[in-house]
């Protein structure tokens, strides 16, 4: 929905099954790295893409084979904008075990930070994705900027190309998120405190966003800060559904150019 309220057409490869809902997450069935490749390879075929966002994945498996497909797209010369979300686990879960929650096996970050980034353009990493990727605790505004130094350096050592860095800072008392540029500019992007319980998938649709406006030519600041205005807005615009952490109004964009104000 994120895609078609930016104009554009999404096309996705399932990483994985979950049985979820607003409550939270009750299992997770990863799909087989081999499905995942002949996916990536049939939609290659077909509709090449414009832009690509990665979000969970699950396994090292996955994270291999969706890095083997981009490490392909490289090799063609490829210089389409891509997007690591690097999704770790869910907000909470159904029932007492952390378990369940877990959207990425251990032992998978190595590979993450040492192969697929490398290969993507931006990383959209929260406070505890951070700490993960970097073997740091990251609980405030210093360690966010020395967690995105660490990764754009960590990047660049295994053969990147340049790693910009959006970090998300919701869970400080001001919910800014820092934005470090792959030429070394580095910016505060302001945030608000929405009162909403609609904000399932929030992180998801920040990348996605952002890919969005990246797509469509906007300028690296301008497309964080896009995004960062358009999921606050979802999250406004946003109606309760469920008894848990119901979805944000992610097409308001579209029924705000109908007239509609909703």
């Amino acid at each position: 929905m994120v895609f078609a309220a930016h104009g554009l057409f999404g096309m996705s490869c399932i990483t994985a099954l979950t049985v979820q809902s607003t409550l939270g997450v009750k299992a997770v069935y990863p799909v087989e790295a081999a499905v995942l490749t002949e996916t990536l390879a049939c939609l290659d075929e077909d509709v090449p893409a414009a832009g690509i966002k990665i979000g969970m994945l699950g396994t090292k498996q996955a994270v291999s084979a969706v890095s083997g497909f981009l490490e392909r797209l490289r090799s063609r010369g490829s210089e389409i904008p891509v997007v690591v979300d690097p999704v770790l686990r869910a907000s909470y879960s159904l029932g007492s075990s952390r378990a369940a929650s877990r959207l990425l096996e251990p032992g998978a970050a190595h590979m993450l930070r040492t192969r697929l980034l490398p290969l993507a353009d931006w990383v959209t990493p929260n406070m505890e994705e951070m700490g993960w990727l970097t073997a740091n605790l990251v609980k405030d505004r210093a360690a966010m900027e020395a967690g995105a130094e660490r990764l754009q350096a960590e990047a660049a050592k295994h053969g990147g190309r340049g790693l910009n860095v959006l970090a998300k800072g919701g869970d400080l008392d001001s919910p800014d998120d820092f934005l470090l540029l792959a030429d070394g500019e580095r910016f505060w992007l302001k945030g608000e405190r929405v009162d909403t319980r609609s904000t399932h998938g929030t992180g998801c649709a920040l990348s996605s966003a952002l890919l969005c406006r990246l797509v469509l030519r906007t300028g690296a600041p301008d497309a964080a800060r896009g995004a960062k205005d358009y999921v606050a807005e979802a999250m406004r615009r946003a109606e309760p559904i469920g008894q848990g952490r119901g979805p944000m109004n992610l097409l308001w964009p579209l029924r705000r150019s109908n007239g509609r104000d909703g």
